[in-house]
């Protein structure tokens, strides 16, 4: 159910999945048909969706230098998800094409300046439609937002902000290596109560993971969660960390894609996602892990769509994820099957 500025009401099913071809594309579109919705199939290239249409996926083509085909791929949908990075690239078109169909618009971006410009250029224009854009809703940007927002409780207001994420293992898809050829952006994180650049060289420290990882080696790297945190989280300090074995994969050129292990088309890779918050003396913690980073992207910006399609998404324009959303329920709605909490008891 979508609400308009209008006060109309739109019963709609139906979401456009923008880089459907893509690897989290392809996740994005069998958790959708998973959760009852209409998806439709769009890329540049309608020869690499065979697949869907195969299916009985309807399958669209456009391109983002082509404001009518996006134009046409959207109509009829209630919501576009966009896969197809560098979203440098590609969020500010889809966007915008959202924009024009007047429905809701949310990605899947790593890349802070991206998820920047969504806020900066769309806000306004997307209350003024009574729709909400919700950048960087991925495992890198949304994801640690939830948690943040969650462990936040009745704080207003917090001293320091650490982010740590510990990855067993990083096969990067094509999509990953591309953008981080492409994304030569400084890396911002919040120092002082503003945003501000990492220091060079960054820091490195040991961080205490729960188990499975235990003490890991850890090198501050942010990703899009300090642009969406910073968005409505009132922090001095707001700082991410990744662990060195996952880092060293990813720089690695041999390093191979992600593969299959289970009949979901999951890899084996864990993950575990644990931040800190601290106000003067008082501290508290949250952790969770997971299983494929890029497949978990999946349940995670759908069940965004989810609850905005069903009216339990607060306000319209371009937001972060725990300022419309109940952050815990959440959370608690992707567990069991896509997350577990981990008790941190150090």
């Amino acid at each position: 159910m979508t609400v308009h500025s209008s006060g109309a009401v739109k019963q709609d099913r139906t979401v456009a999945v923008f880089g459907a071809a893509g690897h989290t594309g392809r996740f994005v579109v069998s958790e959708l048909l998973r959760r009852g919705f209409t998806p439709i199939a769009v890329a540049r290239d309608v020869a690499k969706l065979a697949e869907f249409a195969d299916r009985g996926i309807e399958v669209r083509g456009a391109s983002t230098d082509d404001p009518d085909s996006l134009d046409q791929a959207f109509k009829g949908a209630a919501a576009i998800i966009n896969c197809a990075g560098p979203f440098l690239d590609t969020a500010d078109a889809v966007a915008s094409g959202a924009l024009r169909a007047g429905i809701h618009y949310l990605d899947v971006t790593a890349e802070q300046p991206s998820a920047q410009a969504i806020y900066d250029k769309f806000d306004k224009q997307a209350r003024d439609a009574g729709v909400l854009f919700i950048p960087a809703m991925g495992f890198y940007g949304g994801f640690a937002d939830l948690l943040v927002t969650t462990a936040m409780g009745d704080w207003e207001f917090a001293d320091e902000i650490r982010v740590g994420i510990a990855l067993d293992s990083w096969h990067p898809t094509q999509g990953t290596r591309i953008t981080g050829v492409k994304n030569t952006a400084r890396r911002m994180i919040v120092a002082n109560g503003e945003l501000a650049p990492v220091v060079q060289p960054a820091a490195e420290m040991d961080w205490d993971f729960p188990a499975p990882f235990a003490r890991q080696k850890v090198i501050e790297l942010p990703f899009s969660e300090i642009v969406v945190i910073s968005r409505h989280t009132r922090s001095s300090e707001l700082r991410t960390y990744l662990n060195r074995t996952a880092l060293s994969d990813v720089r690695d050129p041999a390093t191979p894609p992600p593969k299959p292990a289970d009949e979901e088309g999951r890899s084996a890779q864990v993950f575990l996602v644990e931040a800190t918050l601290r106000k003067g003396e008082q501290i508290r913690r949250i952790a969770v892990e997971g299983r494929d980073i890029y497949a978990f992207s999946a349940p995670l910006i759908c069940e965004a769509v989810q609850r905005i399609l069903d009216g339990r998404a607060r306000g319209s324009g371009a937001q972060a994820p725990g300022a419309v959303f109940d952050a815990r329920d959440y959370l608690d709605a992707l567990a069991p099957h896509n997350l577990s909490f981990v008790v941190a008891d150090h």
